[in-house]
């Protein structure tokens, strides 16, 4: 086994892509299993199944002091041949080669397994766009000794030339990975971008999927597909022409609301950390407002559409309370655990 020793490089990409990815990661796991990892999908018993373990992973990036990345999670799962696994999935999104990937996937699963004593299987989405780097392993001798790690990877690129396919296929992850080629495939022309994106959320429209998933991809695609305001305004009422025409509100104004200042928020305060890393450091700088905006979006994104009282209650909260309810907003089971006992 070699040890890792690229260097990471720099991407000139202004697309982020980290918080959408784990939305999706956390709202469609099986069919992220099914699309990216088929072999191993048909091991795990889905009828038994299966629970996020984030708290748990926060605990082990805080004590490990590596960083949070906000596109990891921490499930458990039911094997068919029996037995509970953990299955820690890693999506590299930057967009670019980093030599330190492979030792990280490495640290976090002994850290994973010393903490809880449990097998974990580590999973990697790598989005770049360096066709040869496909990092898979990690690991050292010493005077005979042995340590390492080889894990599962799935390259966005490997896809394309594929579209017509991507467009056909009923896992959303194939719509994620279309929108995710088409983002690097405009990169440069605006206008191609637009019409790239147009097309997309029409298809989305038409996969018959409920409405939280239909919000759900719509903001992976508006997230990763970033055009300018003014072509932005132009896909808003493009939307809105063609929910009124086939008389589908999907895409209400709280939710469009909540999808333009969340990704105004991401860009401005944390463009390659993630939107959470950008609401700490709208905490850490006072600006209330912000704070604010970004709750009402994650919990829009969580539970749907938000009651008047709810965007009341946020609108007139303190900086510390929505401190608190950001902290619950991940994790809460329900719109009414977000705000349990909370006090203003």
């Amino acid at each position: 086994m070699q040890h890792e020793t690229d260097t990471p490089t720099t991407s000139a990409a202004t697309d982020d892509y980290d918080s959408p990815w784990k939305d999706m990661l956390e709202h469609a796991f099986p069919e992220f299993m099914a699309y990216y990892f088929p072999d191993l999908y048909a091991q795990i018993d889905w009828s038994q199944g299966f629970e996020f373990k984030n708290t748990e992973l926060r605990q082990v990036v805080r004590d490990a002091e590596l960083g949070k990345r906000f596109a990891d999670c921490l499930v458990r799962v039911t094997l068919k041949s029996g037995g509970e696994r953990w299955i820690y999935t890693h999506v590299e999104v930057q967009g670019q080669r980093d030599g330190s990937l492979p030792k990280r996937v490495f640290t976090y699963n002994y850290r994973i397994y010393d903490r809880f004593d449990c097998p974990v299987a580590s999973l990697v989405i790598l989005a770049d766009e360096s066709p040869n780097w496909r990092p898979s392993e990690f690991g050292f001798e010493a005077l005979g000794c042995q340590v390492g790690i080889r894990f599962p990877v799935a390259k966005l690129m490997d896809y394309a030339g594929r579209e017509a396919e991507l467009q056909e296929d009923p896992n959303p992850f194939a719509l994620v990975t279309l929108a995710h080629l088409q983002t690097q495939a405009t990169r440069h022309n605006p206008q191609a971008r637009f019409d790239a994106k147009w097309k997309l959320v029409q298809l989305l429209y038409r996969r018959g999927w409920d409405k939280q998933r239909i919000i759900d991809l719509f903001f992976v695609i508006d997230w990763m597909m970033h055009l300018p305001d003014f072509l932005s305004r132009q896909l808003w009422q493009n939307v809105e022409t063609m929910e009124q025409e086939q008389r589908m509100a999907y895409v209400s104004s709280v939710e469009r609301i909540g999808i333009e200042k969340g990704r105004q928020l991401g860009w401005q305060e944390g463009q390659q950390e993630g939107v959470q890393q950008g609401i700490q450091q709208g905490m850490q700088q006072g600006v209330q407002q912000g704070e604010a905006l970004a709750l009402q979006k994650l919990l829009v994104r969580r539970f749907g559409a938000l009651p008047a009282s709810a965007v009341e209650r946020i609108a007139n909260a303190r900086a510390e309370l929505l401190e608190v309810w950001l902290d619950r907003v991940l994790d809460a089971a329900t719109l009414e655990e977000v705000f349990f006992d909370a006090r203003h």
